[in-house]
């Protein structure tokens, strides 16, 4: 296959990384905290946790998890927020043998029994303020072993009784639950502590997360991710971060903005693994919605890497305190997990002078496939090129590659691609090509220097009178105007030309009309794809993560 992207690629970037290097996460981490013991790893709410004390924290939890008797590869589900626990949880499972199942700590009682049983988790570590949530559905579940933590637990002195007192006593955060058995934090790290970690003979092909996706297009599955699926994504990552980390100012350790949820891969993989691998910072923030208490957190550190999605970027930039921070160390902002819009991406260069470094990517890839090049100082409107050892084809109905130039299928291969769905053989089949490449379900086209620019998902195509339309242009089109704040986009049933586009907006400006926007779009968007219904709202339905979900959008419409 010609690798046409190669010849676009930064200098001192290479064209394909050593797998080889760690026989399993476990040996990555256990490098970093014998590499790094004294340094700082994690800080949430002020308080620090060293290399060093993850881990002995992390080996007293996985001894404990060990005393149990599960067996090898066993599924631990960790529902946590971004604490302190959670670091400590992710490394003691890993190191233990087992397999981490993520779970979202706000997910609904049938979603939760869906991914246990689906996952066949044996063991679960909860946040005490959703530990109500498990209970409703253990019985119903293999789970035998829970292990219930409180928001404060890993403070220390006085400020871990506060913060308990508030959680649980003023803000009544933690709804009440019963749960026999359950063994809280503190007890498993001061028995893990009089136990033995077992040595566990892991190697690279060894199932080291079960990462749930598919939640918001259909039945959430779990995408199968190998030790060495995420070692290849944190060194992949690591090798396309090098023209950005070698910029001024030089830091002695890297300090990354974890903001987005652990349980979800890009953040898992981009600020915590790699984080861990290179030494680095990591500030927690357990709510990043809560916009004062973020920008106050962002404004202690000199932040280096910044990973997040388009609608954080978009919250930040209309924040007046954080405007007013000081942007200098700031290295590369890496954006994923939805289309990066230009009117973003512009405004946050403008301020910060860090350009937003789209990357492209999958929980079935680990997740990057894609991004632009660190030194990029404009908005490119594409996903980039093929990270190192990464290949990708743009496919037509056939399975067959389609020129440069043409639409198509996006679908990869290369070492961090899943080997498929846990226990789903049909749906593995269904989204892999006999020679190894994952079809995406993204349409995109390739230019002849091998960048990759996103047309949209199949399923979110818009046929207007024959015509293919796709939301992701109208959202950045409508982005772009000065009195919106958040739009999407979706199609609805139409007697005259079988669909017509539907726009949902939250406004900047609350003088904004829908006429306005209507003339708008007449100067920026050919006929058939302009919005023929605009409705105003006061937020839009997103995930965790921050996604718009436009299928809920979709749905809404349906039952009114």
């Amino acid at each position: 296959m010609d690798k046409i992207w190669l010849k676009s690629y930064p200098e001192g970037v290479p064209a394909d990384i050593d797998c080889t290097q760690y026989l399993s996460l476990r040996h990555l981490l256990e490098e970093a905290f014998r590499t790094y013991a004294d340094r700082n790893a994690y800080v949430c709410m002020n308080t620090f946790l060293t290399y060093g004390e993850l881990d002995q924290m992390s080996q007293r939890m996985g001894a404990w998890l060990q005393s149990l008797g599960l067996g090898p590869g066993a599924r631990v589900a960790i529902m946590l927020p971004n604490v302190l626990q959670y670091p400590v949880a992710l490394a003691a499972i890993l190191r233990a043998g087992y397999t981490v199942v993520n779970v979202n700590p706000l997910y609904t009682p049938r979603e939760l029994q869906h991914q246990l049983i689906d996952s066949g988790a044996a063991a679960i570590i909860v946040l005490d303020n959703f530990a109500s949530t498990v209970a409703q559905v253990i019985d119903k579940t293999e789970v035998k072993h829970v292990i219930v933590t409180a928001m404060g637990d890993l403070l220390g002195g006085i400020k871990k009784i506060v913060v308990n007192f508030v959680v649980r006593r003023v803000k009544k955060l933690v709804p009440a639950y019963t749960l026999p058995g359950a063994v809280r934090l503190q007890t498993v790290l001061a028995d893990g502590a009089r136990l033995p970690l077992k040595p566990v003979k892991l190697g690279q092909d060894e199932i080291a997360f079960l990462q749930y996706t598919g939640g918001t297009t259909g039945v959430s599955k779990g995408a199968v991710l190998l030790h060495r699926n995420v070692i290849a994504n944190i060194l992949q990552n690591e090798a396309w971060l090098q023209p950005a980390l070698a910029n001024r100012p030089q830091v002695d350790q890297l300090v990354f903005v974890c903001a987005l949820p652990l349980y979800h891969i890009y953040s898992l993989t981009i600020s915590s693994l790699m984080g861990m691998r290179l030494g680095g910072l990591n500030i927690l923030v357990p709510n990043p919605r809560d916009m004062a208490r973020f920008v106050k957190e962002l404004a202690k550190y000199k932040v280096n890497i910044f990973p997040a999605v388009n609608t954080l970027y978009n919250a930040l930039l209309n924040n007046a305190e954080f405007q007013k921070l000081d942007f200098s160390s700031y290295k590369v902002c890496n954006g994923g997990g939805m289309a990066v819009q230009k009117a973003v991406a512009e405004r946050w260069l403008e301020l910060t002078k860090c350009p937003i470094v789209e990357g492209y990517g999958l929980s079935e890839t680990s997740p990057v496939a894609t991004a632009n090049r660190c030194d990029i100082r404009e908005f490119s409107g594409t996903i980039g090129l093929p990270l190192p050892s990464t290949e990708i084809q743009i496919l037509n109905d056939d399975g067959r590659p389609v020129a440069i130039g043409a639409r198509g299928e996006i679908a990869i291969r290369g070492p961090q691609v899943m080997p498929g769905y846990w226990r789903r053989e049909n749906e593995t089949l269904s989204v892999m090509t006999p020679d190894g490449f994952f079809k995406t379900g993204d349409i995109g086209i390739m230019d002849e220097d091998g960048y990759i620019r996103i047309v949209d998902r199949k399923k979110d195509m818009i046929l207007v009178s024959g015509f293919n339309v796709y939301p992701n242009e109208i959202e950045g089109v409508i982005a772009a105007h000065p009195g919106v704040l958040e739009c999407a986009c979706v199609g609805v049933p139409d007697a005259h030309s079988g669909e017509a586009v539907k726009l949902f907006v939250v406004r900047k400006n609350p003088a904004l009309t829908a006429e306005q926007l209507l003339e708008y779009c007449k100067h920026e968007l050919t006929a058939y794809k302009k919005p023929k219904y605009i409705e105003f709202r006061d937020e839009l339905p997103k995930t965790n993560v921050g996604k718009i979900l436009r299928r809920q959008l979709r749905d809404q419409k349906k039952a009114a």
